[in-house]
């Protein structure tokens, strides 16, 4: 995803939520990543404002709706 505009297509309360619906854009062929402020997931108390889960702008739209269906 090199110089790709990215966008938050969802915002989760724990790392793994993000990281299954990381997984259904994957079995969609989009591209995601997790972002979150919580030591790589080793210290998940750190991430107060949950994980967030990113896509290229143009991925974005059905992405959102992937994301919102599961």
């Amino acid at each position: 995803m090199n110089n790709a505009e990215l966008v938050v297509v969802g915002t989760f309360l724990y790392r793994v939520e993000a990281e299954i619906a990381q997984g259904a854009l994957e079995a969609a062929e989009i591209e995601s990543i997790v972002s979150a402020d919580d030591a790589g997931g080793t210290d998940p108390g750190l991430s107060m404002g949950g994980a967030r889960l990113l896509v290229r702008a143009e991925d974005a739209e059905r992405a959102g709706r992937l994301v919102q269906s599961k």
